[in-house]
């Protein structure tokens, strides 16, 4: 443990969905490796909250929650308006954009401001919403970017069908211009990946001098191969949010179907879900692959790594990646992974034939290949796990994404001292 001062932390999430997305693991994992530390941490989030360790403090700041499971994109009743961020929420969300980053920074401003005296610092976790300049006037501030939202506009704008669904996907994108406003007024970011630094200067303006890199981690005693369970020929294992555009399913369901056509008894289990009705749900009809597809949601990591133990081989055929977590988290578990090489995975992942096998983002044919040499080869798979887990051994852990991050809070804090002094 550091002999400096721990340091007391207040970590914002507007939203921190326990199992699935990267906000909510990313929250869950670094608090806890920061309480690990000596520092004390308190969570600041909105619906859905996250799962935290026991000496985390959580405090909710519910939204109006008009993206929720069961009723996506409702609008609140009356009597749910509570303050102005309730109003700001459904006012921006009538006018198509996605609200709920901007009114969970208010909310966090008015909660924060009776309350400077309790922390050193202000971890933003990408939220990036007009509040937080309000917050950077009264606290130190340090803001995690995982990856430019600008990445997902551009692809999912690319695959928009007709020009009315252009037009909605560009107002439901409008916060992207506020968050690259704010970005560029924030005193450090922190990124986690050097792709992820590229693109967040080229697309946001943000100052190259201003973003430090961070990896972020895994647990590897946790996520670690399992020789009590015994893998299943041909089994496939993917995360993904399946009708997202930048997530590349549905290539990784024209190659299951490729292979499948030959002869072969592909079969994936999916992390995640698919909307019923929407473009991966239409897909997977279309191509006759329900039978061979199972669908896990809400499980447990230990649940996740035993799937990892199971599956022959695991897939992340994103377009895009600012890191990707699953990616690690397969090599962690000794499973072979074959990965594209879109955005930072290539970065992340390491060599073609030594910890993964690489293929070509959005070509279902390389993909198709590359799954076909891995499952004809049980003395390849074996060597890729091995070397897999060991790079992130060695390169990608909780504790090392602690301790670097926990560094840049320290920066920060003496940044803002400095300044003070200098007026």
């Amino acid at each position: 443990m550091s002999s400096e001062k721990p340091l007391r932390l207040a970590y914002l999430s507007y939203r921190s969905k326990p199992t699935v997305g990267g906000q909510g693991i990313y929250t869950r994992h670094l608090t806890k490796a920061m309480v690990d530390l000596g520092h004390t941490v308190e969570v600041f989030s909105g619906q859905p909250y996250p799962v935290l360790d026991p000496r985390i403090t959580l405090t909710k700041l519910p939204s109006l929650d008009i993206f929720n499971d069961a009723y996506p994109g409702r609008f609140p009743a009356y009597w749910e308006f509570k303050s102005l961020p309730d109003v700001a929420e459904a006012l921006q969300f009538s006018t198509g954009a996605f609200s709920e980053p901007m009114a969970f920074t208010f909310r966090a401003w008015q909660e924060l401001k009776p309350r400077t005296g309790d922390f050193d610092i202000v971890h933003d976790n990408q939220s990036l919403g007009y509040g937080m300049l309000g917050i950077n006037k009264i606290l130190p501030v340090l803001t995690t970017l995982h990856h430019p939202i600008t990445v997902d506009r551009r692809l999912e704008l690319a695959a928009a069908p007709n020009w009315r669904k252009r037009w909605s996907i560009s107002r439901w994108y409008s916060f992207v211009e506020m968050q690259a406003r704010v970005a560029r007024r924030m005193p450090r970011i922190v990124v986690v990946s050097e792709n992820s630094i590229d693109d967040i200067h080229n697309d946001m303006g943000v100052d190259r001098a201003n973003m430090r890199l961070v990896h972020v981690g895994v647990d590897p005693d946790l996520f670690k191969p399992d020789p009590s369970v015994q893998r299943k020929p041909e089994q496939l294992i993917t995360t993904a949010s399946a009708d997202a555009e930048m997530k590349g399913l549905k290539f990784l369901l024209e190659a299951m179907a490729k292979l499948r056509a030959e002869g072969r008894d592909i079969k994936l289990t999916l992390i995640g879900k698919a909307k019923p009705g929407g473009p991966s749900d239409t897909l997977i009809k279309e191509l006759d692959l329900a039978p061979h597809i199972d669908f896990v949601t809400g499980v447990p990591d230990e649940r996740i790594v035993e799937l990892y133990s199971e599956s022959e081989v695991a897939v992340v055929p994103s377009l895009y990646e600012g890191f990707s977590l699953p990616a690690v988290e397969a090599m962690a578990s000794a499973t072979p992974l074959v990965a594209t090489t879109g955005g930072a995975l290539k970065e992340v992942t390491g060599t073609h034939g030594e910890t993964v096998l690489q293929c070509e983002p959005g070509d279902a044919d390389d993909l198709a290949a590359k799954l076909r040499i891995a499952l004809d080869d049980p003395e390849l798979r074996a060597r890729i796990g091995a070397a897999g887990r060991e790079r992130v051994s060695e390169l990608y852990t909780w504790r090392q994404t602690a301790i670097r991050t926990a560094e840049q809070y320290r920066e920060v804090i003496a940044m803002r001292a400095h300044t003070k002094a200098d007026r």
